[in-house]
Order: structure tokens, then C-alpha cells, then sequence
């Protein structure tokens, strides 16, 4: 439990954020009021984001309370492993950045599911509209949630459900009225908060560990080294070998940072093509600090646990004779017993940051694709009035759902594996429609459509066998495999598709598939060091020093 000035920090926090999200979003719409696109002002700010608060906002959009609990969680259960999420994501940023921003700026769509009606047909808009909804209720609001809840739980001894409905009603309430303009300058702040939350933990706990020596020789005498490589050999109790990072993230990385509403909404709200794809790459660069101020503090929950410095008792149970952590509830024991009173709020509010900035994003990502992709479809003819209004609703309806879920998402045993256990399943049909779609020009409308109907239909058809027959030789395929051979049936369809139904181009789809990939350099950018093509390559080279030096 924590003091009661901890208490009002976080408190006077959220009231603020509130303040802020709301202040944003009105002043941005008094100044639009009179404007013919009242939609594109609120779904799209106006289309006036500049690339540090692109990227910033792709950022905390990422970036939740599930990655401050879970990825602590892994770095205590299994070292630095996870990092691999968080460092591989810049390569995906990347192409993000190289390939997809191009063509989602040209195409001037509001969403992905509009981008997707316009490389291929009706059908594939309107089944990713439905996948992208139902997987930003599940993945982007419920776990994080969750993982809030269980935070909030243990830190003020509220009520899980409690706790979280509260925040889910403050954060809906400024999303709601502000539209995305609203959402990225919250999450602007939210990011810096976060970050600054996390980077005090790190220092805490390095400091109290003693160094990094310390550590280190912790680890060897428990016999624990492995703890401190990313590259795992195969066989690996952790289920993740190297080759699985190599083949299955960019199968998970490339839905979620090329395909997903949810984090490409910023990008498509971007002033230009210049501040569209320097946005992703300043995200990349941020996406290094994870490993080192959310996971490593948990490598060093771990071995101050094991040098008698962080007391674990309140996570242990006896099952079957033997003990047992529970180590969901890390984090938050490192504030309790490694923070300062007065810095506990800080590390509360960088909490906060992340359910909120997540749940935010999430709604207002919800909300535009109801509207322009499903509302819209029927009535064509709807008003931008009607379009706001529908948005708002479907993002309180969506809030409601993400709540209901939250008793069946918290039956696992790691947030973060679950995460992404879910995404394995859904990304592989979506993965496989964007890149062809991208790269191929034969790959047609009908495969299109069949590979997002049968890819899917299999994914759900896998997991359910995994989770209720999990002894059986499917059950046993580590999430990251899985997505990489879905991925691979996928790819198999929609080139058999292609050929069986060959593609007949339209005027705008013509225009909208790279016809070498070397096409996409010819935009020459900003002059100097915020050229998008030397950025690209100082972020490679600094990731592929990164993984070789924790290899």
C-alpha cells in the first residue's frame, strides 16, 4: 500500500491528463468548427501531425501498462529474451517508414481497411475493419487493462474492476470529445511521463543491485547466465529460440506496425510524406530504451531477489511441494520496497501513462474505422456530423466490451505471452495481404479476399485446438513457429489464389504496389540528418550492433 502523498501525486496526475486531453481536443475543433471536414479534424487531427509527435504518439501508443508489468515479469522470468519484441520492432519501423507510408499518404485514406479497398476490393476492406476492431478491443484495450488492474489492485488495495472502470471512463471521456487530436498530445506527455517513470526504477534498482558485476556474478552462481542473451539455442525451455525471433516477429511486427489502425493512425494523421516517415523512425530509436529501463529492471528484480535485497515472499505459494512465484506482481513490489515515498507516485503516474495512452489511442483507432468503414458503407451519404457521432459511440460501446473480457484474459499466466499468443493467430492473413499486395502486382482482389477468409478462419481454428487439446502436436508449436507457418499457409493461398483469379487492375490500384522495391528511394527527403534514408541506415546499424552485443 502506498502514503497519501504518493497518492494525490497520481491523483492531481490524472486530473491533469484530463484537463489536457479535453483543452486539446476543444481548442482544436473550435478553431475547425466552420471547416467542411469536420470528420478528417477529429478522426485525423486535421492531418497536421509533425514527426516528434508522430513518433512520440506511436510510442505510447505501443507502450502500455502491459509492457511496464509484463516485460518487468520477463526479464524476471526469463532475462532479457522479451527485449527481442521491443529491439526487432525497429526493423519493422523501418520498413514501415521505407515501403507502406508512401503509399498510405498518396492514397490520402483514413484507415487501413480503406487502404486495402483500394489495392484490392470492398470485401478485404470490410473483413479487416471487423479483425482490426475486434483486436483492438482485445489486444490494445483488455490487456492492458489487466495489467492495470492488477497494478492499481496491489498499489492502492482497490478493487481490480473498480479501479480500472474508473480509468477507463476518465481516458474515454477526453478521447471521446478530442478525437485524435486530443489522443496525441495526451500521449506526447503520457510518453515522457512514462519514460521518465521507467528510467527512474532502472536507476533504482542498478543502484541497490550494486552495478552490473554484482549482478553478473549473481547470475553464475545461480546458473542462471543465459538470463543476459537475447539469442536462445533450440530446444530453449523459453519456447523462443533465435530462429523463431527471425521468422515469426516479422510475421507479428509488420501487422502490428505496418497493418494495425491502432498505430498507423498516427502516421496517416502526418502533415506530409517527410514528417510520415521520419515519425516511424524516431519511434525506432525510442524502441531501444525498453529493453533497458522495462525489462532489465526485472533481470534485476531477479537477482536482488536472489541476493536477499528484494523480499519475494509476497509472491510465493507452495503448489505440489514445491515453490512457486507468482511473478506477475513484480513490478509493482520493486515500487513498493526499491522507490522512495514521493517518487512512488511518479512511478504511479508512469503507470497511468501507459493504461491511458494505450486505451486512448485504441478508442479513437476503434472509432474511425466504425465510422469510415462500416457506418459509412451503409450510409454513404452521412454527414460528418453523423460520422463524429458515430465514432463516439462505438468507442463507449467498445470500452464496455474491453471490460467484459477481462475475466477470461487474466486466466494466463504471462501477459505479455498471452499478448502475443492472441496476435500470432490473428496477424498472418492480414501480414500476408498487406506485403503481397505491396510487393506483388499479380496479387489480385479475390485471393485477397479468400486469404483473409481462410487464413483467419485457420488461425482461430488453431488456437482453439492449441488451448483445448494443448498435449496434442499443435498444442506443443512455440506462438512465434505458429505464426510463421500460418504465415507461410497464407502466402501459399494467395498466390495459388492469384493465379487461379488473376488480378485485373484498377486506375488507383495500379499506382498503389512498388514496381521495384528500389522505387521507393527515388523521394529524396529532407536535406541533412533528418533525411528519412540516413536515419533508415543509422537505425540499422545501431539495432545490428545491439543484437550481435547481446546475441
Amino acid at each position: 500500500m502506498i502514503g497519501s502523498l504518493d497518492i494525490t501525486i497520481s491523483a492531481l496526475y490524472i486530473l491533469g491528463i484530463v484537463l489536457v486531453g479535453l483543452w486539446a481536443g476543444i481548442r482544436h475543433q473550435s478553431k475547425t468548427k466552420n471547416k467542411t471536414n469536420a470528420a478528417g479534424e477529429y478522426f485525423l487531427a486535421g492531418k497536421t501531425l509533425r514527426w516528434p509527435m508522430i513518433g512520440l504518439a506511436l510510442f505510447a501508443t505501443n507502450i502500455s501498462c502491459v509492457h511496464l508489468v509484463s516485460l518487468a515479469q520477463s526479464g524476471f522470468d526469463t532475462g532479457l529474451l522479451n527485449g527481442n519484441f521491443e529491439w526487432m520492432a525497429s526493423f519493422t519501423l523501418i520498413l514501415l517508414s521505407l515501403f507502406f507510408v508512401p503509399f498510405y499518404i498518396k492514397s490520402g485514406v483514413a484507415t487501413l481497411p480503406d487502404f486495402l479497398e483500394k489495392r484490392y476490393d470492398r470485401s478485404s476492406r470490410d473483413w479487416l475493419a471487423i479483425v482490426s476492431v475486434v483486436s483492438a478491443v482485445i489486444i490494445h484495450i483488455s490487456f492492458s487493462l489487466l495489467a492495470g488492474g492488477i497494478v492499481l489492485q496491489t498499489l492502492f488495495g482497490v478493487d481490480m474492476y473498480t479501479s480500472v472502470i474508473i480509468i477507463s471512463i476518465l481516458t474515454a471521456i477526453y478521447t471521446v470529445v478530442g478525437g485524435l487530436t486530443a489522443v496525441v498530445v495526451t500521449e506526447s506527455i503520457q510518453t515522457i511521463v512514462l519514460l521518465s517513470g521507467a528510467v527512474i526504477m532502472s536507476v533504482v534498482a542498478y543502484n541497490k543491485m550494486g552495478g552490473w558485476e554484482p549482478m553478473v556474478e549473481v547470475l553464475k552462481n545461480s546458473g542462471q547466465m543465459d538470463k543476459l542473451s537475447m539469442m536462445r539455442p533450440h530446444g530453449d525451455s523459453s519456447g523462443i529460440p533465435w530462429y523463431s525471433i527471425f521468422l515469426g516477429y516479422p510475421v507479428l511486427g509488420i501487422w502490428y506496425w505496418c497493418a494495425d489502425q491502432t498505430i498507423v493512425q498516427r502516421v496517416l494523421g502526418a502533415k506530409d510524406e517527410n514528417h510520415a516517415r521520419v515519425g516511424p523512425l524516431f519511434c525506432g530509436f525510442i524502441k531501444i530504451l525498453p529493453v533497458f529501463i522495462f525489462v532489465l529492471p526485472g533481470l534485476f528484480a531477479y537477482t536482488l531477489s536472489k541476493s536477499g535485497h528484494l523480499d519475494i515472499s509476497a509472491l510465493t505459494n507452495v503448489q505440489a511441494g514445491k515453490e512457486v512465484v507468482n511473478s506477475k506482481g513484480i513490478y509493482t513490489l520493486m515500487i513498493i520496497q526499491l522507490i522512495p515515498k514521493g517518487l512512488i507516485g511518479v512511478l504511479v503516474a508512469a503507470l497511468l501513462s501507459g493504461l491511458m495512452s494505450q486505451i486512448s489511442g485504441a478508442l479513437n483507432s476503434i472509432s474511425t474505422m466504425v465510422s469510415y468503414d462500416i457506418y459509412k458503407r451503409y450510409k454513404p451519404d452521412a454527414t460528418d456530423k453523423s460520422l463524429v457521432k458515430t465514432g463516439k459511440i462505438s468507442a463507449g460501446v467498445a470500452m464496455i466490451l474491453s471490460l467484459l473480457l477481462l475475466p477470461l484474459l487474466n486466466s494466463y499466466e504471462s501477459i505479455f505471452n498471452g499478448l502475443n499468443d492472441i496476435i500470432a493467430h490473428i496477424a498472418p492473413p492480414i501480414t500476408c495481404v498487406f506485403l503481397l499486395g505491396v510487393f506483388w502486382s499479380k496479387a489480385s482482389a479475390q485471393s485477397s479476399k479468400l486469404t483473409l477468409w481462410i487464413g483467419s478462419a485457420i488461425g482461430v481454428a488453431v488456437f482453439t485446438v492449441s488451448k483445448l487439446y494443448p498435449d496434442t502436436l499443435i498444442g506443443h508449436v512455440p506462438f512465434m513457429m505458429m505464426a510463421f507457418y500460418l504465415f507461410c499457409v497464407c502466402v501459399l493461398l494467395q498466390v495459388s489464389f492469384s493465379y487461379i483469379y488473376p488480378v485485373r487492375h484498377t486506375a488507383e490500384s495500379e499506382n498503389l504496389y512498388w514496381k521495384s522495391p528500389f522505387e521507393s528511394f527515388k523521394t529524396p527527403g529532407w536535406s541533412g540528418i533528418g533525411n528519412y534514408k540516413l536515419l533508415s541506415i543509422v537505425l540499422l546499424l545501431i539495432m545490428s550492433a545491439l543484437f550481435w552485443i547481446f546475441r
